[in-house]
């Protein structure tokens, strides 16, 4: 009995190795050290386009701005390609900070996680291996 089940079993199994090796294979994201963002100021209707370095703080009006990572897929990937992971406070006149948002940006999908304030809005553009802004331990 149990050599009949394992008759019947083998060929279920083999036909399952076999759709798993020909299935595509996701391929993982890679790193990079530059986040390229972009900010409206809703006030004067000005865009900005800005490097940030992973782990450095830039300030665009009021809101400082920090990527802790930036991934890309490559561009056969059905995923959202371009992510990042962003922390944004919110500096008020008497200098404390408010963390406004935390979380991960979509650079095909601006609109499905966005930074929620009434005069700045602020998006992930690419992420970069490189850019002309000089380091931060260069500065």
């Amino acid at each position: 009995m149990p050599l009949r089940l394992l008759s019947r079993l083998l060929p279920a199994l083999a036909f399952l190795g076999l759709a798993l090796a020909i299935a595509p294979a996701s391929a993982q994201p890679m790193a990079h050290p530059v986040a390229t963002l972009a900010g409206l100021d809703k006030i004067t209707g000005r865009i900005t386009r800005f490097d940030v370095y992973i782990d450095e703080t830039v300030l665009f009006g009021a809101l400082e701005i920090t990527p802790r990572a930036c991934y890309d897929r490559p561009a056969t990937d059905t995923l959202q390609r371009t992510s990042a992971f962003l922390e944004v406070d919110q500096r008020s006149l008497d200098g404390t900070a408010k963390r406004i948002f935390t979380g991960w940006m979509f650079a095909d999908s601006p609109a499905l996680n966005a930074v929620d304030h009434p005069v700045y809005d602020v998006w992930l553009i690419e992420c970069k291996t490189s850019t002309n802004v000089p380091p931060p331990d260069q500065r």
